[in-house]
């Protein structure tokens, strides 16, 4: 195969791209965050995009002069910026940091669990006001950790779940792929979303966010949760309608929330969240552990490598479904 140009939709000054100086020495790499960043000519022969999450919109401004094209790469693993109808319609390849993240993801979903299973709030204001207060605890044994996403996140976090002894429900769109799974008690299809809800004592969304998903949980389905359920947003934030959940949560309908990303971001100041005591709430960084872009960028050499060599490359992504 002939040199490649990469072309990199990314703030040329970001540290984690510095782990592109493994791509081999032929390897033309042009970055910026801007389109007169890339010229015509460069457009021209590049083979290969390299974006960030949030670049779909220069993505598609350049397009039409990517002419010999041949893969993308998202350094995200949601991808519904990226997916502009030029690139779903086409026939090259898009493929995603799946899985990277999930691991600090699931260590969260447990963390966000455990703080309401022990009510932890309770026993830090209990020390700020210096009161001897004993209360009984929750177990997350017995528990039912109901999924919907049964993807990297919801497998890392059932992985984590059973040895507390939890019982793991998982809705996905193709339910049968668990038969075999030792981490799942009972699939569900999305179908039967009503079913898990009902089952579900900490309900984790971890979906992609797909026209399908998006306001996927609302006020009726918040409705069908136990009093004591816990709901965990660590996919995106439109898979549920917030101002339901902040309904449901100010109501006492809901034990709390453990939420990791948010329908505008950053959340701006005054939004009710903040004033909600029963809440969770993380900047959307419950991924951000040490090098964590780097391990993104290291996914993206690794499967540089497969694409010189003619290999399969890992983490395609079904454009149509939006994962």
């Amino acid at each position: 195969m002939s040199p490649s140009t990469v072309l990199v939709l990314h703030s040329p000054a970001a540290r984690h791209l510095a782990v592109l100086d493994r791509l081999p020495p032929d390897t033309r790499i042009v970055a910026g965050d801007r389109p007169d960043a890339f010229s015509a000519a460069v457009r021209a022969e590049a083979d290969v995009v390299l974006a960030a999450g949030t670049f779909g919109p220069l993505l598609r401004e350049m397009w039409p002069d990517l002419i010999r094209l041949r893969w993308v790469h998202s350094l995200a693993a949601g991808l519904e910026a990226l997916l502009f109808p030029e690139l779903v319609e086409s026939s090259i390849p898009l493929t995603n940091s799946r899985g990277v993240f999930a691991r600090a993801l699931s260590e969260f979903a447990i963390a966000g669990m455990l703080h309401f299973s022990k009510d932890l709030p309770r026993m830090e204001r209990s020390r700020r006001d210096h009161r001897w207060d004993p209360y009984d605890v929750d177990e997350l044994h017995g528990r039912v950790l109901a999924i919907v996403g049964y993807g990297e996140i919801g497998r890392e976090t059932a992985a984590r779940a059973k040895p507390f002894g939890m019982k793991v429900h998982a809705l996905r769109r193709r339910p049968e792929l668990s038969v075999a799974d030792s981490l799942v008690d009972r699939s569900f299809a999305p179908s039967e979303l009503n079913d898990l809800l009902d089952s579900a004592d900490y309900l984790l969304l971890s979906a992609a966010l797909t026209p399908e998903t998006r306001g996927m949980i609302g006020a009726a389905h918040l409705a069908r949760l136990k009093p004591s359920a816990v709901v965990l947003n660590l996919g995106r934030g439109p898979l549920i309608v917030e101002g339901d959940l902040v309904a449901a949560l100010r109501a006492g309908a809901l034990r709390g929330a453990v939420l990791d990303v948010f329908d505008v971001e950053p959340l701006p100041a005054g939004h009710p969240f903040y004033d909600v005591d029963n809440v969770l709430l993380s900047p959307h960084s419950a991924d951000h552990v040490a090098n964590w872009m780097e391990a993104a960028v290291e996914l993206f050499v690794e499967n540089f490598e497969h694409y010189r060599a003619g290999k399969p490359l890992k983490n395609i992504v079904n454009k149509t479904h939006g994962y």
